[in-house]
C-alpha cells in the first residue's frame, strides 16, 4: 500500500426520522423508505465523505406525491457540502484567486478535483441567495451624509461606484457601457430616486460631476479632493524644478568654445566649475522629491540635502516655501476665513507669481470658483474635516487589482455577479458594528404596534439602491 496515499474517511449522517415535515406546507408525513448517498466534504489532506441516511415520505397534503430529508449544511441532488462552497468562495472573495488558482488550491490542500463550472455555479448560488434589499436599506440607515464617488475603467466597461468615507461602506455601483454625462446623471439620480440625500459630495475634478451635482443636489456641498488638487500642483512645483535645474546645468557653458593647445590655467578653472555645475544640477534632479515633501515627514538626511539643494539654487527656496504655503492652505486646523485670507496672499504675491509655473497654478488650479470647492470640508461639519476621496480610490485600486488577476471575466454577467459578492462581503464586515454603535447612541421610540424604531429611521425614511441599476 502507498504510504503517501491520502486517508479516506467515511463519515455516517442519519437523516431519517418516522415523521418529517413538507419542505412546502410544512405538514407532516410518515417515512416509507431509506436511500443512501455519499456526500463529498472537506478535511485537510484527507477525503472525507459523508455516507448518508435520509428517508423517503409518503406527503399527506397535495404539495407533491413524496419528498426526501436533506441534512443541514448539504443541498438536495448535490455532490458536494456547503463547506466545499464556502471554501471556493473564501478563496476567491477573500484571498483573491482566480478560477484556475482555486482549483489548485482545493486540490492541493484537499484532494478536491472540482471542474470549472462547479466554481461558477458556487458564485451563481451564493449571489441568487443574497438579499440585496435588505443590505441597501441597512446601508442608507447607517449613511453619514457624506458620499465619495469616482469611476473605475474595467475592460471595455466603466464602474460608477458611491462609498461612505465615514462609515467605510460602499453606497453603491453601476456598470455601464461609456464614461459620460448621461451613464453618470443616471446613476446619481437612482441614488436620489432612492432616498439618498448626501450633505457633501467628494470627488476629483473631473469635468463630469460640477452640472450634475447642482441639478440633483443642489443643497449639497461639492468637495473636490484635496490630495487631487496638491498632487496637479505638486507636478506644476516639480516643472518648475527641472526648468531652473536645466538651466544651472547649461550655466557657463554658452559663448566658450573649445581651443587648441594646453589648456591654461582659466581655462581649466572654467572647465572645472562647470563641472561642478553639471554635478549641482544632477544631485538636484537626483533629489527634487524634497521640494514637495511634507516637512514633518523629512528625515534628519533629507532634511542636509534640502539645505544643499537651496545652497546650490537658491531660486527653489521660492517653490519650496509655495509648498510649504499650500500645506497650510488645506489645513484642517483652521476656520474658513483663516483658509480665504491665506488663499488671498498666494494671489496677490509678487515672488509666486514671477514664476510662469505658479502663476499659472493660482490663475487655474486655484482659481475663486475651485477654491470655494476645496475648503468645503471647512464650512460643512457633516464632513467631519474629510478632505480627499481616497476612499473611493483604495476601492478602486483593490477591484482594479481583482480584475486583472480574474483576467477571462469580462461579460457583464460575470462582472456585476463578482461586485455584488464583493460588496455583500464589504457589507457583512462592517454593518453589524455600525448598526451595534448606532444602537447605542440613538434613542429609541415605541410606536403604535409595539415595534421599536430610533429616531434616524423615522426621519429618513429610506429606500433600497439597485446595485447594478445603469
Amino acid at each position: 500500500m502507498d504510504a503517501n496515499a491520502p486517508t479516506v474517511v467515511d463519515i455516517p449522517v442519519f437523516n431519517a426520522p418516522k415523521k418529517a415535515p413538507c419542505p412546502h406546507c410544512g405538514k407532516k408525513a410518515k417515512r416509507v423508505r431509506t436511500h443512501e448517498r455519499r456526500v463529498r466534504s472537506i478535511a485537510y489532506r484527507q477525503i472525507v465523505f459523508l455516507k448518508i441516511t435520509v428517508g423517503e415520505y409518503q406527503a399527506r397534503c397535495g404539495c407533491c406525491v413524496t419528498f426526501r430529508t436533506s441534512p443541514e449544511g448539504i443541498l438536495p441532488r448535490h455532490k458536494y457540502d456547503n463547506k466545499v462552497r464556502e471554501a471556493v468562495l473564501d478563496r476567491i472573495l477573500d484571498d483573491g484567486m482566480n478560477v484556475e488558482a482555486t482549483r489548485h488550491s482545493l486540490e492541493r490542500d484537499f484532494f478536491l478535483n472540482l471542474s470549472t463550472g462547479f466554481v461558477y455555479d458556487c458564485l451563481y448560488d451564493a449571489a441568487a441567495e443574497l438579499d440585496m434589499a435588505t443590505h441597501r436599506e441597512k446601508v442608507l440607515r447607517c449613511f453619514s451624509g457624506t458620499v465619495c464617488v469616482d469611476e473605475l475603467h474595467l475592460g471595455q466597461y466603466t464602474l460608477l461606484l458611491a462609498t461612505d468615507p465615514l462609515s467605510d461602506i460602499p453606497v453603491a455601483f453601476a456598470l455601464v457601457d461609456k464614461n459620460d454625462q448621461d451613464h453618470m446623471g443616471r446613476f446619481l439620480g437612482n441614488l436620489k430616486k432612492h432616498g439618498l440625500q448626501p450633505k457633501v459630495v467628494i470627488t476629483d475634478g473631473s469635468s463630469l460631476y460640477p452640472t450634475l451635482l447642482k441639478a440633483w443636489w443642489p443643497d449639497a456641498e461639492h468637495q473636490l479632493c484635496v490630495f487631487h488638487v496638491l498632487q496637479d500642483v505638486n507636478k506644476a512645483i516639480l516643472k518648475a524644478v527641472l526648468r531652473l535645474r536645466r538651466g544651472l546645468s547649461r550655466r557657463g557653458k554658452s559663448g566658450r568654445k573649445r581651443q587648441r593647445g594646453q589648456p591654461r590655467k582659466q581655462r581649466a578653472s572654467g572647465r572645472q566649475q562647470h563641472r561642478k555645475q553639471k554635478e549641482q544640477a544632477h544631485f538636484i534632479f537626483k533629489k527634487r522629491y524634497l521640494i514637495v515633501k511634507r516637512r514633518d515627514g523629512l528625515t534628519e538626511q533629507e532634511q542636509k540635502d534640502l539645505k544643499t539643494m537651496l545652497e546650490y539654487l537658491p531660486e527653489l527656496r521660492t517653490l519650496r516655501d509655495f509648498a510649504d504655503a499650500m500645506q497650510r492652505l488645506f489645513s484642517t486646523e483652521q476656520y474658513e476665513e483663516q483658509a480665504r485670507e491665506r488663499w488671498r496672499r498666494l494671489q496677490s504675491n509678487a515672488t509666486y507669481l514671477a514664476v510662469p509655473e505658479l502663476k499659472k497654478v493660482l490663475e487655474t488650479t486655484l482659481c475663486l470658483t475651485k477654491f470655494t470647492k476645496m475648503i468645503a470640508f471647512l464650512r460643512n461639519p457633516a464632513a467631519q474635516k474629510v478632505r480627499t476621496n481616497n476612499h473611493v480610490e483604495r476601492c478602486n485600486r483593490k477591484l482594479r487589482y481583482w480584475e486583472k488577476v480574474r483576467y477571462k471575466w469580462r461579460r457583464r454577467r460575470t462582472l456585476v455577479r463578482f461586485l455584488v459578492l464583493a460588496m455583500d462581503a464589504w457589507w457583512q464586515r462592517t454593518l453589524p458594528q455600525l448598526e451595534a454603535a448606532q444602537a447605542a447612541a440613538s434613542p429609541t421610540v415605541e410606536t403604535a404596534k409595539g415595534k421599536q424604531l430610533t429616531r434616524r429611521e423615522e426621519s429618513n425614511g429610506f429606500a433600497s439602491i439597485p446595485p447594478d441599476a445603469p
